[in-house]
């Protein structure tokens, strides 16, 4: 009796526990707001602003590689009356890795995005989805630095490097040139040593941290306070600049024309020459639009 009365008592007192987790959670599911349930995030990668046209649905798509630059250029566009007339927010993306772009180059994601030329160029997107240039950079070199020596472009030279270029194989500076600068050489890829950097600024520290002895990259006025300008050895001139595409569906001149205006503002304002140094490429101040072409002064 005592053993079947035991059984009991333990079988009463695992289905009161049983039922008090239920009903704890029950109650839990009914308590909880949603709201509490959504977790944070963690990475962003987005800003949006609201125009004065609240009704209006339409979303201006702004793309760049800078966060800083995404949040000054999409508030701007949010103040401006034409964008308004047009839109009712206005949606700033940025990613630093240049594969982050190929989405919004590749399926016309970005209505205003900060690419190259060639990448442009590689996913046909002037001709698909007629992406105009409206400002550009100016043209840069390439070069291979070392914190060293010069580099010299001899094929004995290389063998016996670490060789710091770029992941990315639409980076002309990074990865481009220096491989075809190897092939030239008559250099097998596989005779050297190569390590892969995910951005420009990783391909620095790695030669600044004594892990590769070389890297190929641009050369940038704030480089002169790690490396020396005597170690540095061109690669090729008049490598061509970023630029910021509009996209041109429609033969929306007042939208191109506010958007240029606001880039050349935005121009004066960046701390780097290069980034000061932009060019326009429509004609705005006359009563017919005029694309003035990439050689205009």
């Amino acid at each position: 009796m005592n053993f079947k009365r035991m059984l009991l008592h333990k079988t009463l007192f695992v289905t009161f526990l049983f039922m008090l987790f239920v009903l704890i959670w029950l109650w839990g599911q009914v308590s909880i707001d949603d709201a509490e349930l959504r977790f944070p995030v963690m990475i962003e990668t987005s800003i949006e602003c609201q125009t004065t046209a609240i009704e209006n649905k339409d979303k201006l798509i702004v793309f760049t590689q800078s966060k800083k630059i995404a949040k000054i250029l999409t508030k701007s566009l949010c103040d401006d009356n034409v964008v308004a007339k047009q839109y009712g927010s206005v949606v700033g993306y940025w990613g630093y890795r240049t594969s982050d772009s190929f989405e919004f180059v590749g399926k016309g994601i970005a209505d205003l995005i900060l690419a190259k030329n060639n990448i442009m160029a590689a996913f046909k997107a002037e001709s698909t989805y007629n992406y105009q240039p409206v400002v550009g950079f100016a043209d840069y070199t390439a070069f291979f630095i070392s914190s060293k020596e010069k580099p010299r472009l001899t094929k004995e030279y290389f063998l016996d490097k670490r060789i710091g270029l770029l992941d990315y194989p639409t980076s002309r500076s990074g990865h481009i040139l220096p491989k075809q600068t190897f092939k030239e050489l008559n250099i097998n890829l596989a005779n050297l040593k190569i390590t892969y950097a995910r951005s420009h600024n990783e391909l620095r520290d790695l030669l600044a941290n004594g892990k590769v002895d070389i890297i190929a990259s641009f050369w940038k006025e704030s480089d002169a306070q790690r490396f020396s300008k005597n170690y540095i050895t061109p690669l090729s001139n008049n490598v061509s600049g970023t630029r910021w595409y509009l996209k041109m569906q429609q033969n929306n001149t007042d939208l191109l024309c506010t958007v240029q205006k606001h880039l050349l503002e935005m121009s004066k304002d960046q701390t780097l020459h290069y980034y000061q140094d932009v060019k326009p490429y429509w004609n705005c101040d006359s009563k017919k639009i005029i694309f003035k072409g990439d050689n205009n002064e």
